[in-house]
């Protein structure tokens, strides 16, 4: 039979990669029926409908954000893992953004053991698990904000040139603002000349986000 060969891992897989290149809208059961060259039927095995397909996807994408477990990393170390894991599965899947804030992210297998193994490693920071469990939601929404708010994100379908020349209208559009009145701004616009270093914006992003849960950390100490 097609199901037996066509695992819920392959159909998950397959409806990321569709939803990453065309959104979200694009993934119903008879579009990705179509795609994998099956039935409808073949798929409703593994997914009933349209939101069982969504969260499985979640469910799929989110499989590689784990804690380490040497248990003589600290839980700064563990948790820094855990977000760096989870920005890097965003920045992979630009789907995700949009997802996470659609799905019932707690019916997800996957997303059900990151939260748990965020709110233990929390725990071991002096944090409750009412206050663990807000802290790792802050981390989830600051991981999504981050991709999501990437510096000069141009759409994906520009070539090269063209990307320059996005980026360059960007900053001749801010350059027309009063150097008198936004002399920073001004100042600011004649960087975006050059692509930025996305590395550094994201090493800079989860080092905030982590400073203020290990600041909070201290202070309750």
């Amino acid at each position: 039979m097609v199901s037996e060969r066509l695992t819920r891992a392959a159909v998950a897989e397959r409806a990321l990669c569709l939803a990453d290149a065309e959104g979200l809208e694009a993934v119903t059961i008879r579009r990705l029926a179509q795609v994998l060259g099956v039935t409808p039927m073949a798929l409703y095995w593994h997914f009933k409908n349209k939101d069982e397909l969504l969260l499985g996807i979640a469910d799929h994408a989110l499989s590689a954000v784990k804690a380490t477990r040497d248990p003589s990393d600290p839980w700064q170390a563990q948790l820094r893992a855990m977000v760096e894991a989870l920005v890097r599965v965003i920045r992979e899947h630009p789907c995700l953004t949009a997802l996470l804030q659609v799905v019932d992210k707690h019916q997800a297998a996957s997303f059900a053991r990151a939260t748990n193994d965020a709110l233990a490693l929390l725990g071991q920071a002096g944090f409750g698990l009412r206050e663990s469990f807000w802290v790792a939601s802050y981390l989830l929404q600051g991981a999504v904000g981050l991709v999501a708010s990437e510096p000069d994100r141009c759409p994906a379908s520009l070539t090269g040139p063209e990307a320059a020349e996005w980026r360059r209208q960007r900053r001749l559009t801010m350059e027309k603002l009063s150097p008198d009145e936004f002399p920073m701004v001004v100042a600011f616009a004649r960087t975006l000349e050059d692509a930025p270093d996305l590395e550094r914006y994201y090493d800079l992003g989860i080092d905030l986000l982590l400073a203020g849960v290990e600041g909070v950390a201290k202070r309750n100490g």
